[in-house]
């Protein structure tokens, strides 16, 4: 079967188009008689039905079969979790894996140990009765949404429950937490070091005498506001990490651990970055208090633009964020920001990094309440 572009998006069943093809011989005269009907013609793995595809000949996205598939969305997991075929997720065994998809979707058979398994199992998705394919879904509108999605909408979309579209959007976060902790820069590349707040603005006020007024309150420290520190490669990945106190010692720790100290580090005035900036090749900073922002190669706009998104997301769109949950709604910003569409990662390959990373990682909705 030929296809050619059409404009609009209405199935043909299968027999139709056999049919039709019997009387109608031009394949051109064909494709004309089903545009005139509202049709587009894709091939479908299981045979039931034909779509055309509208432009260069390649389904949209959200059409292609392991979407609404499961056969396929098994399929396709299998060929991003097991990209040199099936391994066994009980012993490690690959050979002699036996195929026993006729009595389930999935399901196979390890030789060695004699365990049955799926490609599920040792992964977030192990144990989950929500279909594979809505699995896909999920991890698709999470990966190509910017600044997320919320389990409201994850609820509505998917026609699961809300409590199951969080859990999931929770599962997927562990799936995006990186696997390596390889240094950020190197010799002559720019760190950006910066911290960010989170959370309600308020103060703890304090009483105290003066002279002719009396008692009056004076404001004291920010209360209940979550601290992240965050660090960027500049034109490249992301890393948050939260902290109990911005102090001297925290941050030493995180940019001692996290990156290379043949790194320039490029930082705001913050006096705790002082000492720890003199262990690397070069420390630049800008003084924003004097509306400094930029002095030849000394900034901090990219982790600037990284906050932004952070918090546009957190803000409004989920809107609320319990302390314990933070680090992973981090790792889904640091992920998405580490493979954005400006380092050549596009949302499909966004999608099947995310779904890489599901191996060896499981989330139980009880593990889930405990701090990530």
């Amino acid at each position: 079967m030929q296809r050619f572009p059409c404009t609009r998006f209405v199935p043909v069943c299968k027999q139709i188009i056999n049919l039709l093809e019997k009387f109608i011989e031009s394949p051109y005269v064909l494709c004309v008689f089903l545009e005139f009907c509202g049709a587009i013609i894709l091939d479908k793995p299981n045979g039931e039905s034909y779509y055309f595809v509208q432009g260069e000949h390649t389904m949209d996205i959200l059409s292609q079969p392991h979407f609404h598939n499961e056969k396929a969305a098994f399929a396709k997991l299998e060929s991003i979790v097991w990209p040199d075929g099936p391994v066994c997720p009980h012993c490690s065994n690959r050979e002699r894996i036996y195929d026993l998809q006729k009595t389930r979707i999935g399901l196979r058979k390890c030789g060695k140990c004699r365990k049955q398994f799926t490609v599920r199992v040792g992964t977030v998705f192990e144990s989950s009765h929500v279909p594979l394919r809505k699995w896909f879904q999920a991890a698709f509108l999470m990966c190509s949404s910017k600044k997320g999605i919320s389990s409201n909408q994850l609820h509505r979309t998917l026609g699961v429950t809300l409590k199951t579209a969080w859990f999931m959007a929770h599962r997927l976060r562990e799936a995006m937490k990186p696997d390596s902790d390889i240094p950020f820069g190197g010799e002559g590349m720019n760190v950006e070091v910066d911290e960010t707040y989170l959370g309600a603005p308020k103060r703890q006020y304090k009483s105290r005498f003066v002279n002719e007024r009396g008692w009056v309150q004076t404001k004291g420290p920010l209360l209940d506001k979550a601290k992240i520190v965050t660090l960027v490669e500049r034109g490249g990945r992301a890393r948050s990490f939260t902290v109990d106190s911005v102090n001297t010692k925290a941050l030493n720790d995180i940019m001692f651990g996290n990156i290379d100290r043949k790194s320039t580090l490029q930082t705001d005035e913050g006096t705790w970055y002082k000492d720890g900036g003199r262990e690397f090749a070069k420390h630049e900073t800008v003084k924003h208090s004097t509306e400094e922002y930029v002095r030849g190669d000394a900034h901090t706009n990219s982790i600037e633009g990284y906050f932004s998104i952070f918090k546009r997301g957190m803000k409004g769109i989920y809107q609320h964020c319990k302390e314990r949950h933070l680090p992973r709604y981090l790792s889904e910003f640091d992920f998405r920001y580490s493979e954005r569409e400006a380092l050549g990662v596009g949302d499909v390959e966004r999608l099947e990094k995310a779904l890489y990373g599901i191996r060896g990682k499981r989330l139980t909705y009880q593990t889930t309440y405990r701090p990530a």
